[in-house]
């Protein structure tokens, strides 16, 4: 059961990369969009991916930092997921390139977590805030995103 539960936790095992497992945990979510951008309810496969994810995530989460002993593991990825997941909701059928640089953006805010990102992080308690960076992470790549297709069209 451990062992289904680290699959979970960490996107196929993609999390548990002893280098950037967030990185390698948020391609998991690029595989996800990419095998539901052929569909016409993109948006809204997308969103439900989200919402299944999310309410995994809450009493993973907590097992997650007791099987590694640690607050916010690195094999948890779902967040990464979910941000990522959030920040391609708003194509509709994503082509590759947008996919890459959806993925680029939203691991730059994810890594170098811009204010309020670290803010978010350490004013929630309970695993909120290991979540909300993400969703802050995502906000700001879904503008960065906006802003360079009105900029650059497509």
């Amino acid at each position: 059961m451990n062992r289904l539960k680290l699959a979970l936790v960490s996107c196929l095992f993609l999390g548990c990369s002893p280098f950037a497992p967030g990185t390698f945990g948020t391609l998991g979510g690029v595989a996800i969009a990419w095998l539901l951008s052929g569909t016409e309810l993109f948006p809204v496969w997308t969103l439900l991916a989200c919402g299944i994810l999310y309410a995994a995530s809450q009493p993973l989460g907590a097992w997650a930092e007791a099987y590694a002993r640690k607050k916010d593991p690195g094999i948890f990825v779902i967040d990464e997921v979910i941000g990522y997941l959030l920040t391609v909701i708003w194509f509709r059928g994503p082509s590759p390139l947008a996919l890459l640089v959806a993925f680029f953006v939203f691991r730059f805010f994810d890594i170098v977590k811009p204010p309020p990102i670290r803010q978010v992080d350490a004013a929630l308690k309970n695993g909120a805030g290991v979540m909300a960076d993400d969703f802050v992470a995502a906000f700001y790549t879904l503008l960065v995103l906006a802003i360079g297709q009105r900029l650059f069209g497509g």
